[in-house]
């Protein structure tokens, strides 16, 4: 007779998943929060500071060259981020083609701010209006850096991009039709507004 012995039973292991999502971006596409905060935050600070320190009843008195200090290094910041960003682009693609165009994106944050340098200085040497480069800087690197969002929302099929630079390029053309401080109050709110909801879409985009 023999005594059958019980066999225990294992309960077999599941893996455990993390409820925290994953980013996985698509060949090609990277993710732009880094470079909307930081343009974001030059935005709100250059532009905001300029806002409350002009005008005939300034609200804060702040040092002449604050303004454009702040704006500056944020613009750098941003523009490093964007063109980090155009070569990480590149690095993820595949496809010759879009390899290419990661490059000539990379290439082209350089060569917009470089041109647009060399226009507001020659303009400003040659125009005798003191206050001309104060506008044109804030006014211009709006509209520049929102054409090369379009094309870089139209190359990477990315419509939150696209859509960011068309509100930046518009809006940054249209402060133009304002004087101090209106003009820098249009460009806080209106750049900075934007820059701000557009980091909070960019997490949804990517999760989708």
């Amino acid at each position: 007779m023999s005594i059958a012995t019980p066999v225990p039973t294992v309960n077999p292991v599941t893996p455990t998943t993390s409820d925290r999502p994953t980013f996985a971006p698509l060949p090609g596409d990277v993710d732009n929060r880094a470079t909307y905060i930081s343009f974001g935050l030059a935005y709100v600070f250059g532009h905001g500071s300029a806002a409350v320190s002009q005008g005939a009843t300034p609200l804060l008195d702040l040092p002449g060259w604050l303004p454009m200090t702040l704006l500056g290094a944020g613009l750098a910041a941003g523009t490093l981020q964007a063109t980090v960003a155009a070569m990480r682009a590149q690095r993820t693609a595949t496809k010759p083609d879009d390899i290419l165009s990661g490059k000539l994106l990379g290439i082209a944050w350089v060569t917009a701010f470089a041109a647009l340098f060399l226009a507001i200085t020659g303009l400003t040497s040659t125009v005798d209006v003191p206050d001309l480069q104060s506008t044109l800087w804030p006014t211009g690197s709006g509209f520049v850096v929102g054409l090369l969002y379009v094309a870089e929302g139209a190359v990477r099929r990315n419509l939150l991009h696209y859509g960011l630079g068309t509100w930046l390029a518009l809006a940054s053309t249209a402060a133009l039709l304002l004087a101090s401080p209106g003009l820098y109050w249009v460009l806080t709110v209106a750049g900075g507004g934007a820059y701000a909801l557009a980091a909070a879409l960019e997490r949804r985009r990517l999760l989708r």
